[in-house]
């Protein structure tokens, strides 16, 4: 794939790292972007992954109500110090994580909180589906690898497409604000309630309401 220098400046804007370390950490991951951005946290050339070991405890619980108060959403997520809890980046990307959660209906803010018997469960329906299909089961098993990748990118926040811009996942964007304000944050926790949910009700698309409200 080709390196752009457009890529390298973006890459650059989200770690601080140096030109020539940004091309190579692209190089090396092909051109994926989280990749690199991993492979410049583990060489310590990152200044996201030197923040990302700081106590984060400021912060905010960012409340958002859709739809005449169809969806409720209330999420805390956490920055080093007050001033910059205050700093309207930071209150704008707490705004837009609500509305994805909203949206989105995530279950987890990561991967590494879904709880390891739900994968297990999920992982033997995955690939009872695949048998089904008609597949052997050494091809059902890789099969498997790959669609449980694409459930966590589902129920996972962290691992979902943002909704202001498809094309990086919230996880990745989380990556930039850390950049751009110069303090750690984390996502901590979220909750999502639904009128009548579980109740028998009228199919509407969440995702599409909420998209169309920020545009």
């Amino acid at each position: 794939m080709e390196i752009t220098a457009s890529m390298v400046k973006e890459l650059r804007e989200v770690t601080s790292a140096g030109m020539m370390d940004c091309k190579r950490a692209l190089v090396e991951s092909d051109g994926n972007m989280e990749k690199a951005i991993d492979t410049l946290r583990e060489k310590g050339l990152a200044n996201a992954a030197k923040k990302s070991g700081r106590i984060a405890s400021e912060g905010i619980v960012e409340a958002y109500i859709h739809g005449g108060g169809r969806i409720g959403v209330m999420v805390e997520v956490n920055i080093e110090t007050d001033f910059a809890a205050k700093n309207q980046e930071f209150r704008d990307f707490c705004h837009d994580v609500a509305m994805q959660i909203a949206a989105h209906s995530p279950l987890f803010v990561r991967r590494e909180d879904v709880p390891a018997d739900l994968i297990e469960k999920e992982k033997e329906i995955l690939k009872a589906q695949a048998i089904l299909e008609g597949k052997p089961a050494h091809i059902a098993e890789k099969m498997v690898a790959g669609r449980i990748e694409k459930y966590y990118a589902e129920v996972c926040l962290l691992e979902q497409n943002f909704i202001k811009d498809p094309d990086k996942t919230v996880g990745q964007v989380l990556k930039e604000k850390i950049g751009k304000i110069g303090e750690n944050m984390n996502i901590r926790r979220f909750v999502r309630f639904e009128r009548g949910e579980g109740l028998a009700k009228k199919e509407e698309n969440f995702a599409d309401e909420v998209a169309r409200q920020i545009k």
